[in-house]
């Protein structure tokens, strides 16, 4: 088995050809603003009517639907922490949304999956934070044996992605943990 490739882009997570890609839900599942929105207005109605038959998704937990109108045939829904200042379990919370979306991935065998800079719009997690807690999470996933072979970071900004691609060259010569 090879090695996952890791690697940050600057695009809209919509138009991307991966296995699935990751949407910063909120818990209801149901839509919302930012990336949330912008998925479910690609994907169409039936995400919409799929999402509603889940009950929502706790905070660091996530789910898992179809692609619908996306190039992705699968969405895996992940609820991040909103920022109170990091005291309040924060970094676990998105750690866990993270590590359960890789999983969700790994049992549905799939090759690839975009994230977002997930909890970094309204939620308010600094970014150079939420960067440390994803990749070092995506890391620690990867380092076990499964189908996954590439993940994208998928960053709105010049600003996210600078960080991001930082972040990924401290690692590039540093195995995972």
């Amino acid at each position: 088995m090879t090695r996952a490739i890791l690697r940050a882009i600057q695009d809209d997570i919509t138009t991307l050809s991966v296995d699935a890609i990751v949407n910063a839900a909120n818990s209801t599942l149901l839509g919302g603003g930012g990336v949330d929105g912008a998925i479910h207005r690609a994907a169409g109605p039936d995400l919409l009517r799929e999402c509603r038959k889940l009950n929502g998704c706790e905070p660091g937990d996530a789910r898992i639907t179809g692609g619908y109108r996306l190039p992705a045939r699968r969405v895996i829904h992940a609820v991040g922490p909103v920022w109170h200042g990091g005291g309040k379990g924060e970094p676990a919370i998105l750690a866990s949304c993270y590590r359960k979306s890789m999983a969700l991935a790994a049992v549905e065998n799939l090759r690839s999956i975009a994230f977002p800079c997930i909890s970094t719009g309204v939620c308010g997690y600094p970014v150079e934070l939420a960067a440390q807690v994803a990749i070092d999470t995506v890391r620690a996933a990867i380092a076990k044996p499964s189908s996954i072979g590439e993940v994208v970071f998928c960053c709105f900004s010049p600003f996210d992605l600078a960080i991001y691609e930082a972040r990924l060259a401290r690692f590039k010569s540093v195995p995972p943990p």
